[in-house]
């Protein structure tokens, strides 16, 4: 390992460790054990006593074999199960490991451990959100191991399409399978509390209703391939800034109906095999040592049947405390619920051992912990010896993002018509170091090893496109050197570097004029990239550079004293702020971070090719202050904060901004086409609600355009016994696509759940008795259609038990 690596992995975690591309040799998982036959029946003999044991019996059940296992392993043994297999470079904060098999799949985050005499093998898992993240290379191999960088977790929610979305899960675990990997850690579905959240990029929306959707539909497409997911972070974090000590301190009623809403809609429509619980304590606690988080409301309220494995290192006080010799609070954390501790160190199995052979940690508590390990170990591809092949489709998959991509970029503005620009004549001045420089995907678990990147040049050259070739001339040596000085110095500063925005090329007024008089148009990419373990911030980041807004000021002058058009090209994994430039722009088109193909994808939108159907699933504020968590975040001491306090409850991204009138820059749900859409025949299946009622509308294409539209259901609900905010995303849909003069009649449904609130003081979820409007619309603000039903008595829909104490009392916002 090179010394700059093993200086970086004393303060970092799983990915800075992993992201160095360390290689390792292959090893073998297991070696064949004896065949008998004993009475006619044929086995495998693992621990070659001669004999046929119970666990080696396949006729029996799973469930059979694996309660034997359990009964024979030794406490030794169990404590092995418990905890991970280590993770590569880890020894430099524990010291030597033992008996590894990273070698397995290099570059996986990680696994399970082997016992032979049981026959299980060793299990493998491997990030991440934007695709699996593997070493590409090989120690003494000349094979490569690249994946597909798919769109980032903002880009893919921006479709609001679940059908499209599960073939993007289906893709993903295609490489996850034909790799050797068990468990995709991924997706990521925290609540984009505050625009400055550094790994925003990788969750999907201010809403637990996107959030959740989103989700169930990419573990449904990566579970189809016969593969697992760990949902995750489980729960409440919502910063980078000290997430391994940073104390949340947030009411029940907000954990329930904003952080905990998206996760128990993926348990119940997805069942992942895994939920990966957070850094972060909640309300005083660990959420890893939570057992009303794990058990009672994951397990027992919500029905999930998998394991939940923490965040690597999760419940330490800090990396630099497990070289000083720290523990994580083992028996706590299985009492709780918390079945594997990733990565696993020596210190950990340790405790285990001593709670377990003193009676600190019970038998029948670490059996429950061990037995849904193993029955995960039983489901999975290694474990039925599936052959994986090294070769998953990758020019396949490569389609899929392509596609996904396009379909989640949101067409902010777009006057008189300035796209789609078809014209492959006329020339194109392309500006911005970003348009050079292309970001697919933010850094740090969420980043993948991908063979290649169509950059935004690329993509317009693929097209047809002509661009102005002394434009291209002059940026792209330009934006080379800085990308290559970016990567020195966050090579220097270390992998939890917060990435830096690219300077600008300078370019004078005459300049900028002379390609304002032979090009028809100008597209600038603006660009943004963060990630894991830090956080953004206000200046030269969420806000515009002044040498960015000088850039723009200049273009939008020269092209439009000449009557051309302005494309501002949007390469971002977060908001930004838009309100003080967007009328610069003759069209704003937010690309995200859209993946490997992305200069294909935004190549497709401009041209016309794809017509934008994303909308947005966060609000995009006039300014950073008008954000309700602002005053609050990252927590205090600001400058090292212990401490946040969520005093905005659940009046979060649209429930705030629209119950408090706060104008927003672009409001959730918001996003423009090509075309135009008309709603018409709102019906309710029932003026009175009883059981559920069933809502249809129909959309119309009245525009010349092939297109999509996003249906969505907004519920504003009667507020007598407790404040609610002003109406909240309850449903939605996506229409095919519609040809000019097609319709389509969507169909959406409200359950008893989506009416109710949840009331502390009664410990349950409430319906009020009262009016409920119906508000379908083309955004959180756009409404077209209303309605009205009734719900003559108030409905308990689900008693529960209270959980997540305050610890720390404070006021929370109300209207």
């Amino acid at each position: 390992m090179k010394k700059t690596i093993i200086k970086t992995a004393r303060v970092s975690l799983l990915t800075a460790l992993v992201i160095s591309n360390i290689s390792w040799n292959n090893i073998s998982n297991n070696e064949n054990p004896p065949i008998l036959t004993v009475n006619g029946f044929t086995f495998q003999d693992f621990n070659r006593n001669g004999k046929l044991d119970l666990w080696e019996d396949t006729r029996l059940s799973a469930d059979q074999r694996i309660d034997a296992i359990i009964k024979e392993m030794t406490n030794a043994e169990k404590a092995e199960l418990l905890i991970g297999t280590g993770m590569p470079g880890i020894e430099v904060l524990t010291g030597p490991i033992g008996d590894s098999k990273q070698g397995l799949v290099p570059g996986a985050a990680g696994g399970t451990a082997a016992f032979k005499r049981f026959g299980i093998p060793a299990t493998i898992v491997a990030d991440g959100p934007a695709g699996l993240r593997i070493a590409p290379t090989r120690e003494n191999d000349s094979k490569t191991y690249y994946a597909t960088a798919f769109p980032v977790g903002t880009a893919l929610a921006s479709t609001w399409n679940k059908v499209l979305l599960e073939e993007v899960g289906k893709a993903m675990g295609n490489e996850v399978k034909e790799y050797g990997v068990d468990v995709l850690l991924a997706p990521a579905l925290n609540i984009h509390r505050n625009p400055l959240n550094g790994r925003n990029f990788e969750y999907y929306s201010e809403d637990p209703l996107i959030s959740g959707k989103t989700a169930a539909a990419i573990v449904n497409g990566i579970q189809s391939q016969g593969v697992g997911t760990s949902i995750k972070h489980f729960a409440v974090n919502n910063e980078e800034t000290n997430r391994l000590t940073i104390n949340a301190n947030v009411s029940e009623r907000a954990i329930r109906e904003l952080y905990l809403k998206g996760f128990e809609i993926t348990v119940k429509e997805s069942q992942p095999w895994t939920i990966m619980s957070s850094y972060n304590k909640l309300n005083g606690e660990y959420t890893s040592a939570r057992k009303d988080l794990l058990t009672e409301v994951l397990r027992n309220e919500w029905g999930f049947k998998g394991i939940v494995m923490t965040d690597w290192f999760g419940g330490f006080p800090g990396f630099e405390t497990i070289k000083e010799g720290s523990n994580s609070d083992v028996v706590k954390q299985m009492i709780a619920g918390n079945d594997l501790l990733m990565p696993g160190i020596p210190i950990q199995k340790k405790a285990l051992l001593e709670a377990l052979n003193s009676g600190k940690l019970s038998q029948e508590v670490a059996n429950i912990n061990a037995k849904r390990i193993l029955e995960y170990i039983f489901r999975t591809p290694t474990f039925t010896k599936y052959k994986y092949s090294d070769k998953p489709n990758l020019a396949k998959n490569a389609e899929v993002t392509r596609n996904a991509a396009a379909e989640g970029m949101v067409l902010l503005k777009n006057t008189n018509n300035a796209l789609p620009f078809a014209d492959k004549q006329k020339e194109i001045s392309v500006f911005g170091v970003t348009s050079y420089a292309w970001i697919t995907g933010g850094t740090g678990s969420g980043s993948v090893n991908n063979k290649h990147t169509v950059s935004l040049l690329e993509g317009l050259n693929a097209a047809g496109y002509r661009l102005d070739k002394e434009l291209v001339d002059l940026y792209k040596p330009y934006a080379d050197k800085e990308a290559v000085a970016e990567k020195q110095r966050r090579e220097e500063k270390g992998v939890m570097a917060l990435p830096e925005r690219l300077r600008e090329l300078k370019m004078d007024n005459a300049f900028i004029a002379k390609k304002a008089a032979s090009s028809e148009i100008a597209l600038v990419t603006l660009g943004r990239n963060s990630g894991e373990f830090n956080d953004r911030v206000v200046d030269n980041d969420f806000n515009l550079a002044a040498e960015e807004l000088e850039m723009l000021d200049k273009i939008s002058k020269a092209f439009h004293e000449k009557g051309k058009k302005v494309v501002v090209i949007l390469n971002i994994g977060g908001v930004i702020e838009t309100a003080s430039w967007k009328d610069k722009a003759d069209a704003i088109l937010l690309a995200w971070q859209p993946g490997q193909e992305g200069g294909h994808s935004v190549a497709d939108v401009v041209s016309g090719k794809v017509n934008p159907s994303g909308k947005l699933t966060m609000t995009f504020p006039v300014k950073y202050t008008d954000t309700p968590s602002a005053k609050n975040f990252p927590g205090i001491p600001v400058n090292n904060p212990k401490e946040v306090t969520y005093e905005e409850g659940i009046y979060v991204g649209y429930r705030y901004y629209n119950t408090f009138n706060i104008k927003p820059s672009y409001e959730f749900g918001y996003g423009n086409s090509y075309t135009t859409f008309d709603y018409s025949d709102l019906k309710l299946s029932s003026a009175t609600f009883a059981d559920k009622l069933t809502i249809s509308v129909t959309v119309k294409n009245i525009g010349k355009t092939s297109g999509k539209e996003i249906v969505q259901l907004y519920l504003s609900a009667p507020a007598k016994s407790i404040d609610k905010p002003k109406e909240e995303l309850k449903a939605f849909a996506k229409t095919k696509e519609l040809k000019p003069g097609e319709s389509e009649t969507l169909i959406l449904t409200l359950s008893p759940k989506d009416l109710a609130s949840f009331l502390e003081n009664k410990s349950a979820w409430i319906a009020e008795a009262g009016t409920y409007k119906v508000l379908v619309g083309a955004s959180s603000l756009n409404i077209k259609k209303t309605a009205e039903f009734l719900v003559s008595s108030e409905i308990t829909v689900e008693k529960v038990n209270k959980a997540f104490e305050l610890t720390t009392a404070f006021t929370e916002l109300k209207p």
